[in-house]
């Protein structure tokens, strides 16, 4: 009995070693268990971390690529002004030396003499002026509206000062017409200003 009870004894000490060898490896899985998710939470904390920079990133290239579009479009619309004004205008120059020519015209079909109005060259000239006349109206050109009206220094030139019944700082006669084109002066008529007696 007593090699039963040594054997019986030795059996529960090696129960009781394998029951504490198996909560050991228990506790030690547990410990990996924790370990490895721990590690999987730092994982996603710092995949979190670079997706929350990277959304960042990206808002941030998003807002630089809508400014850069916004710059560009305000750039296209300014230069598409910039050449609708520069062909609005390009023919300026030319009109202007063409408007001495065109007041010659004037002249000589005001001053032309009733015995000549039904002469064919008189009815060339007049013919002429009014081809000039409507060159510069598909141009943009026109002519500025000056006796009786108030004088304005941006779009005329006083060349004398008469006493009249006129209002003061009235138009009373123009010496030569004055053009706008599409509302530019492009030059500034000259006139004679009436002042009170």
């Amino acid at each position: 009995m007593s090699s039963q009870n040594s054997n019986s004894d030795s059996n529960l000490e090696k129960e009781k070693d394998e029951e504490i060898q198996s909560a050991e490896e228990v506790k030690d899985e547990n410990i990996d268990e924790q370990k490895d998710k721990e590690i999987e939470i730092d994982n996603i904390i710092q995949e979190e971390s670079e997706l929350e920079k990277c959304k960042k990133q990206a808002e941030e290239n998003l807002a630089g690529w809508q400014r850069a579009k916004a710059d560009f479009l305000n750039y296209k619309k300014d230069q598409e002004k910039f050449w609708g004004e520069f062909r609005k205008y390009a023919n300026e120059d030319v009109i202007i030396k063409l408007l001495p020519t065109i007041d010659s015209f004037q002249l000589a079909t005001d001053h032309l003499p009733e015995d000549l109005k039904n002469n064919d060259w008189a009815k060339g000239i007049i013919c002429i002026k009014s081809q000039f006349d409507n060159f510069l109206k598909d141009a943009g050109v026109e002519e500025i509206k000056s006796v009786g009206e108030k004088f304005d220094p941006s779009s005329f030139e006083s060349v004398d000062e008469e006493e009249s019944g006129e209002e003061e700082g009235t138009i009373i006669a123009e010496v030569q017409k004055g053009y706008k084109m599409f509302g530019k002066v492009i030059r500034a008529g000259k006139v004679k200003v009436g002042r009170k007696k």
